[in-house]
């Protein structure tokens, strides 16, 4: 992996309508990332249907190895044109990043995607295509660190029409704005918040459009290494020890006696977070050194309890029991290793520990990480 990606997403509701006529769909697999921003005809429930439509259809065929021009016959049959207003049911924006950084991009009636590199902006050439009687214009580039990339629909543009904008905000001052966000070195989510709060701004509060932003921008891969476990010969414990502190990224040690052997040998204290205990799950502890030290089976299977209910990486976050701090670290993270100790312990199943870890590694996998593991 040579890249990883921190995407953000903004969104405004057309001004007395519940629902965002806009959707937005992430798919992470093992070899790539695909974005989909569609926009559906008009506003409300039946444009949010469109567009949601449009966004999962794309983004599962996508996923599953289709190509573009069966994404788009299919859409295409979905979502037939309005015979009144001759404009296409639902509009799209797909990128396709590769994990090595290779990127494709296919745009429909939405307008240009934003490509730059720290403060300034990228050219890529587009090739106009006719697939189904419907004109697309398709990119094919590098996607490498420092660069950035912003999808946008019609709502952005249109922002301050009859208010604060005659004509509205427009694609240069679009990228006006977007150029000087970019001096600021803000990640994705600060980023596409900031664009849609402007344009609320310019719709003076009152949305005339349904307005989306997605910023999608390459960051090194994040790394995490886990250690779990003591190792099954005592001799190596310095060994092991010494492997996760050389360990590239956030490094956390899982388990009581694996605690203990990692401040034995780095000759440091383990304090524990009594704050940090909840009713399922014993406290988080510290070491100088270490970014996150918890207990080990029971946090383990509860993290995975997480993962597998697939709560939102902001409110794992907020928690601060161990269980929720490994499960959103393990989400933050692209490429983890697990150095997994095979010592026999007296008050514990063994055996059902390394099923936990086992089905916690085959649904990182499936979340499109990098995973590796050791068994020692």
């Amino acid at each position: 992996m040579k890249i990883s990606l921190d995407i953000g997403r903004a969104q405004l509701n057309k001004a007395g309508e519940e629902l965002c006529g806009d959707s937005i769909e992430v798919v992470k697999t093992r070899s790539s990332t695909i974005v989909v921003l569609s926009d559906g005809l008009g506003s409300g429930v039946k444009a949010n249907i469109l567009s949601s439509l449009t966004t999962k259809t794309a983004a599962t065929m996508l996923r599953m190895g289709g190509e573009i021009e069966e994404v788009i016959e299919t859409l295409v049959q979905t979502l037939p044109t309005c015979r009144v207003r001759k404009l296409a049911y639902s509009t799209f924006s797909i990128l396709q990043v590769m994990a090595a950084g290779r990127a494709y991009l296919v745009e429909y009636d939405n307008p240009r995607a934003f490509l730059g590199h720290g403060d300034r902006l990228r050219e890529i050439s587009r090739i106009r295509r006719v697939i189904n009687d419907k004109e697309i214009t398709e990119a094919f580039f590098d996607f490498q660190e420092g660069d950035w990339l912003v999808l946008i629909s019609d709502g952005v543009v249109h922002a301050g029409i009859g208010g604060v904008l005659n004509r509205g905000w427009g694609w240069d001052g679009v990228r006006t704005f977007l150029l000087e966000l970019a001096a600021k070195n803000l990640d994705a989510t600060a980023w596409a918040k900031e664009l849609i709060q402007r344009c609320h701004q310019l719709y003076a509060g009152r949305p005339g459009d349904d307005t989306s932003v997605v910023v999608v921008k390459a960051l090194a891969p994040r790394k995490v290494t886990v250690m779990i476990g003591p190792p099954m010969d005592r001799s190596a414990d310095a060994l092991v020890v010494e492997k996760l502190v050389r360990s590239p990224g956030v490094k956390v040690v899982c388990g009581g006696t694996t605690a203990n052997i990692v401040a034995r040998v780095l000759d440091r204290k383990i304090e524990v977070d009594l704050s940090t205990r909840s009713d399922r799950v014993p406290p988080v502890g510290f070491i100088a050194g270490i970014d996150l030290v918890t207990e080990g089976t029971l946090t383990v299977l509860y993290a995975l309890e997480h993962l597998r209910q697939e709560l939102p990486p902001e409110d794992l976050q907020k928690a601060r029991d161990g269980a929720s701090r490994l499960a959103a670290t393990l989400l933050w993270a692209d490429v983890i290793h697990f150095i997994v100790g095979l010592a026999v312990n007296p008050a514990g199943d063994c055996a059902y520990k390394h099923r936990t870890i086992e089905q916690l590694i085959r649904l990182l996998r499936k979340k499109g990480k990098e995973v590796t593991a050791e068994y020692r």
